[in-house]
């Protein structure tokens, strides 16, 4: 990962991010979604510990600070369940669109509790225009049925991620990447751990299912987590907000092309306009670093 710049490895890692929904819905139809979400954190965990056990790096973990640690894992754990819970209930499209799309705002507002800063204008303005992306997404969820309640299970990742986001941010600049991420993951697959106890699994068994979870561990999740957390280091936090907005691009082509779904028009003005507020934020000339940082996924 060193010799590739941070914008590369931020971009690398959205897409990534971009791809679940759209292998939940077409390799993991026989599995729960909070199934998927407990299993796919318990794989990356495994994985990260065997690299991180391999390159030395836990053995280098110091100074990882408790209380960010802990809601870092948090913000995985609760993430992971939810969106996939909004997969299912609303498609790929929206609630991809609608879960990336809220993160800025809650990072926002986490950040003002955070360092008492209060927000700027144009990051209210965006919030605004991001609100009405959101409910044009809802109206046109409503449309063809999608569950209301698939829109606000959506939103709760959202605030998950940019959770995540705010607690871990630290650990790209005075920590070791790779073990401080391997223990995040790890704490967050443990407080999943309780939806495998009695879990239905007979899918794993099918060449379908197992390909898609080990995927999902692997590549989607380990590796995602990694890149982004490696290219954090050497990338201005607007860049890589910008650079995130391939995770919904991602998403929502996949959902089109793979899937075949077809949200109306009015939720296509709404995806717009939740771009246009990302954008906004991200190009933000200011450098309160988590007004700017409060992007996802995953």
């Amino acid at each position: 990962m060193r010799s590739y710049p941070g914008p590369v490895l931020i971009g690398l890692a959205t897409v990534l991010w971009g791809t679940t929904g759209t292998t939940q819905a077409i390799g993991l139809d026989a599995a729960t979604p909070l199934t998927v979400g407990a299993l796919r954190l318990l794989i990356a965990t495994v994985a990260l510990f065997a690299l991180a056990g391999f390159t030395g790096h836990l053995r280098r973990i110091t100074g990882m600070r408790r209380l960010a640690t802990l809601l870092a894992a948090l913000g995985v754990a609760v993430y992971q369940p939810f969106f996939f819970l909004a997969v299912d209930r609303t498609g790929v499209v929206i609630g991809t669109i609608v879960a990336i799309g809220s993160a800025p705002v809650f990072a926002g507002l986490l950040a003002w509790a955070y360092d008492r800063t209060p927000p700027t204008q144009l990051w209210t303005g965006a919030t605004v225009v991001a609100i009405a992306g959101v409910s044009l997404l809802v109206a046109a969820g409503n449309e063809i049925g999608t569950s209301s309640v698939g829109i606000g299970f959506a939103v709760v990742a959202g605030a998950a991620y940019a959770t995540y986001v705010i607690a871990a941010r630290q650990f790209s600049r005075d920590g070791d990447v790779v073990g401080a991420t391997t223990i995040i993951l790890a704490l967050a697959a443990v407080l999943l751990l309780p939806l495998l106890a009695t879990a239905d699994l007979d899918w794993v068994g099918t060449v379908k299912g197992a390909t898609a979870i080990v995927y999902l561990g692997t590549l989607a999740t380990a590796a995602a987590y990694l890149l982004f957390a490696k290219g954090l280091e050497h990338t201005k936090s607007t860049t890589a907000t910008t650079l995130s907005l391939g995770e919904p691009l991602t998403a929502a082509l996949l959902g089109v092309v793979a899937v075949g779904e077809r949200p109306p028009a009015l939720g296509w003005v709404g995806f717009v306009l939740l771009l246009l507020a990302l954008v906004a934020v991200a190009t933000e000339g200011r450098s309160n670093r988590f007004y700017s940082m409060g992007r996802r996924s995953g």
